[in-house]
């Protein structure tokens, strides 16, 4: 259950497909499909994959056909709605590559033509047999506005403290004790963050109030930067969706810890409530299963390898007054900006205004090292400039709505801090460790100067990834091998639909929703990697609350999806723990390749332990495919 994201330099992959061009059909076709089945003679079974949540109607639609050998020669497919009617006949595309020994045959079908609202199937037919799961073409908000409520559902289950919602997963108030915290000196770790090498840690003020917030994943963790971002990401979501239910009140929820683990009169920002990593006499979140209000019942006392469970330790993300690292003040000032900006009380969003501008003022700007969590290695981070940039030109919005004559350096001081993280080493894509493409499409909306330089390198975050994922059978943006291949691939849907409202461009528009498929069913597994979308997703994600409360499954969680095979050799495991796995009659495995696997079991965090910031990247997704 260790939250791993690697930097900001990954391998990434990205679509680029010439489909099969189909026939659409009226009514009344359904004999010429069966006609065709009964010339087929002996068919050879194959799958398609497909996006099980669907599409717009005008949007490119995609599937694949995974099959054996030299799988698809006189291959057809037709597609039926849910009365029966073929509203589609075609051929099957040329073989995109291999997948592995048992699948080397990858063929995509173009389902473009049907744009009439409704729920459909794909059908094989020719020489082939094969039936995909369905999927709605509807339009785009009422496709898409559904999916981030669910998102919205998750963060539900993710409270802390007592402001917790009794009827998602049947949540108690938590850690209450939260409310009168410890304050302690951040401790040593082991170059690779798995070690404490403290005896104990040292306590250096307090208490504090830090209660409330979401749970960073299936653990119990609070982090102020992947919070910062969640928030962040609801609030930008939020400007394009506000009538999504429950969307405006969870982004509140988020802020009201995020000013908690902000203290004005010290001008400290604390990082983080609780420790993953510990060691023989100091026990961690990570070395317990339990449900979260179990703390509150712990008579550990000082001393005892417990007590930093149900006391758990708050960390400084800088001395009273001092520097903050620069993702951290930047993230953070964002989050409270858009506050501000999306704020309809003017006083309290001039009060946001305040604090967001009190905490970039603070930032670290010739930062060493870019420490966001404790250990460090939970959430290493190369690149700063682009939260700075996110900040600044988030300060710049809310300053002109709300008169500020600082509004104008600000501003350029974002396009300052653009030009840095383009010349730099660390660029990345959009998702918690990169938040470029967020800031450079505010940029853009201001017709800052600067306008040009940061146009082309949204175009270089995603045609980069373009011309990788032409090599991928599935079209895939990320890599299967490296953490985070959902939220990275989810990050690539956001940013092709930004980039084309902010510039007209729409050389990335099918590119960015065959990543949405991909995310959504159109891989190799056939999996939909958000709980709750299609018709098969994760069953059993390691989440302690859904895995012990008995009380549903977590809705709208998104996990991490495939991941380096390696990693899964040894799977999580905890007396405590309610065995659970979930998987096709014939298992994952057969669906494993290129390097990587997907297991959908409690102890596989690896694949199908959920987090927010995650979530949060699928919602920004969402809401840009949305309008």
């Amino acid at each position: 259950m260790i939250p791993l994201t690697p930097s900001a330099t990954r391998r990434r992959r990205v679509v680029a497909a010439l489909l099969a061009g189909p026939v659409l059909l009226g009514a009344g076709t359904a004999a010429a499909t069966a006609a065709s089945h009964q010339r087929a003679g002996k068919a050879t079974s194959a799958i398609v994959r497909v996006d099980q949540v669907g599409f717009a109607p005008d949007e490119t639609k995609a599937a694949f056909v995974l099959g054996a050998p030299r799988t698809g020669s006189g291959g057809e497919f037709s597609v039926l709605d849910d009365a029966g009617t073929v509203v589609l006949r075609g051929k099957l595309g040329a073989s995109t590559g291999k997948w592995n020994s048992r699948y080397d045959a990858v063929r995509p079908l173009d389902l473009s033509a049907v744009k009439t609202p409704g729920r459909y199937r794909v059908r094989l037919g020719g020489t082939l047999t094969g039936t995909s799961p369905a999927f709605t073409v509807a339009p785009a908000a009422e496709l898409f506005d559904g999916l981030i409520a669910k998102n919205v559902r998750f963060f539900q289950a993710q409270r802390d403290g007592r402001d917790v919602l009794p009827e998602v997963l049947g949540r108690k108030p938590s850690h209450l004790r939260d409310e009168t915290a410890t304050v302690y000196k951040t401790p040593r770790y082991s170059a690779d963050g798995n070690v404490l090498q403290d005896k104990k840690l040292a306590a250096a003020g307090g208490p504090v109030d830090v209660s409330g917030g979401w749970f960073d994943a299936g653990d119990f963790l609070k982090f102020t930067g992947t919070t910062a971002f969640a928030t962040a990401a609801m609030l930008v979501t939020e400007r394009t969706a506000p009538d999504v239910p429950g969307l405006a009140a969870e982004a509140q929820h988020g802020l009201r810890w995020l000013d908690r683990m902000w203290d004005d009169e010290t001008r400290t920002l604390y990082a983080q409530v609780g420790i993953g990593n510990g060691n023989e006499t100091v026990r961690t979140d990570h070395d317990v299963w339990r449900l979260p209000e179990d703390d509150d019942r712990s008579t550990a006392k000082p001393g005892s390898p417990d007590y930093t469970i149900s006391h758990r330790p708050v960390f400084r993300a800088n001395t009273p007054g001092g520097p903050i690292a620069p993702s951290l003040a930047g993230r953070t000032a964002a989050a409270f900006a858009l506050a501000a900006q999306n704020e309809r009380d003017e006083a309290q969003a001039a009060v946001w205004l305040r604090k967001a501008a009190a905490i970039y003022a603070q930032a670290d700007t010739k930062a060493t090292e870019n420490s966001t969590a404790v250990p460090a290695a939970f959430y290493p981070e190369d690149s700063w400039q682009d939260d700075l940039e996110f900040a600044a030109v988030e300060l710049a919005l809310a300053g002109k709505r709300l008169g500020d004559p600082r509004a104008a350096d600000w501003q350029a001081q974002a396009a300052r801090w653009a030009t840095g993280y383009i010349a730099s080493w660390a660029k990345g894509t959009l998702e918690v460790a990169d938040v470029s493409a967020l800031a450079h499409v505010d940029l853009l909306g201001l017709r800052d100067p600067v306008g040009p330089q940061v146009t082309a390198d949204l175009r270089r975050q995603l045609g980069d990834a373009a011309a990788v994922a032409a090599k991928d059978p599935f079209r895939a943006g990320a890599s299967y091998t490296d953490f985070d291949s959902v939220p990275h691939t989810f990050g690539l849907v956001a940013t092709a639909r930004m980039y084309e409202k902010a510039t007209g461009d729409r050389r990335y528009a099918a590119f960015g929703t065959g990543q949405r498929g991909w995310a959504l069913g159109a891989n190799a597994w056939g999996s939909s990697f958000m709980i709750g979308a299609g018709e098969l997703y994760p069953r059993c994600p390691e989440h302690q609350v859904a895995n012990l409360a008995g009380q549903g499954e977590v809705t709208g969680a998104v996990v991490n999806g495939p991941n380096e095979a390696s990693l899964l050799d040894e799977l999580n495991w905890f007396d405590t723990m309610k065995p659970c796995a979930s998987a096709p009659a014939d298992g994952w495995g057969r669906f494993d390749g290129k390097g990587a696997r997907y297991v959908d079991d409690v102890g596989a965090w690896q694949t199908v332990e959920p987090a927010i910031d995650f979530t949060a990247v699928a919602m920004l997704a969402f809401a840009a495919s949305a309008r």
